[in-house]
């Protein structure tokens, strides 16, 4: 069956079309994704902007065409960080209902973890038997998902997102270094406190999802144009995400939208990024992750389909 996931974060909106069968698993159809900064100030407002939501409803346009195009059987459009931290998130919500004929759900953190993991495991069938954390750094939230196989017994929804922390913390471009140790320091903190000393160290392997971390396979590997087939699976360093954390960081956000790998709407947040994801890894011990195309889009289509939980999980 044709199912169709939008994935609307607190940075980016996404899609998915793929075919999902029993035996032969999913095949993508449709992959789409547009920077929309949906949380643009929401951490110090409390709204969603107007303009700001707009940005996103123009791309929702879009593809809610290629849903119909593809007559798909069922959809989902899942709303995160942003949409539950806002004020207005509710009203939003309603508007992407009625105008897309979207089934959209405000997801609480522990839903978008679980689908994530979900989504992440989906193909490792090599690596099922080891204690996994999949980090998925997000505008407004981070998530880390420890389990074996495709079930998790961990979860956690940490408030510090690459939007979220660039405003809280970067004001100069490029930012200084006092700015960056601030940074570094909330998130660390805060991935600490977080997850127990117990969840961290029994983890064996990490896989890393969303635009942080794929942004980083890109431009370790200078891909142009992007190329998902290079990055899904690759095996991303934490020497190399310092290196690039410190190359990024001394340059302008100008400059930042020139570096081959990295598409220029991810330049305003890619430094904060890459301070988070270093912090992850150091936080759970892992001087390796592999780097996964598969992530809540995945875990969406896959639940849709009657391979993940029994409902297609959310708040209504």
């Amino acid at each position: 069956m044709s199912v169709a996931v939008v994935d609307i974060g607190t940075n980016s909106t996404r899609l998915l079309i793929a075919d999902v069968d029993h035996s032969r698993g999913i095949e993508q159809l449709v992959r789409r994704s547009e920077v929309t900064r949906l949380g643009d100030r929401v951490d110090a407002t409390g709204t969603l902007s107007e303009e700001a939501m707009e940005r996103t409803f123009a791309v929702l346009a879009q593809y809610s065409q290629a849903i119909d195009e593809h007559a798909c059987a069922a959809n989902i459009a899942v709303l995160t960080s942003a949409v539950r931290d806002a004020a207005n998130g509710e009203s939003f919500l309603a508007r992407v209902r009625e105008r897309y004929h979207l089934d959209a759900r405000i997801l609480s953190g522990d839903q978008e973890a679980q689908l994530t993991f979900l989504g992440a495991m989906s193909t490792r069938h090599g690596h099922q038997r080891q204690p996994t954390v999949v980090i998925d750094i997000g505008g407004g939230s981070t998530e880390f998902v420890v389990g074996t196989g495709t079930e998790a017994h961990f979860y956690v929804s940490l408030q510090i997102g690459v939007v979220r922390m660039s405003e809280r913390h970067i004001h100069s471009d490029p930012p200084t270094p006092s700015q960056l140790a601030g940074l570094a320091d909330q998130a660390r903190d805060t991935f600490v406190e977080g997850v127990g000393p117990e969840q961290r160290t029994a983890v064996a392997t990490g896989v890393a999802v969303a635009g942080t971390a794929t942004a980083a396979a890109a431009i370790a590997q200078s891909l142009d144009p992007y190329d998902p087939a290079r990055v899904h699976t690759y095996e991303l360093s934490l020497a190399t995400v310092d290196l690039l954390l410190a190359r990024l960081a001394e340059m302008t956000e100008d400059q930042r939208k020139r570096v081959v790998g990295l598409h220029p709407d991810r330049a305003p947040t890619i430094v904060a990024g890459m301070v988070l994801l270093g912090e992850a890894m150091r936080a759970f011990g892992l001087d390796n992750v592999e780097v996964s195309e598969h992530d809540i889009l995945v875990g969406g289509a896959l639940t849709l389909a009657g391979l993940g939980p029994t409902a297609p999980p959310g708040q209504t």
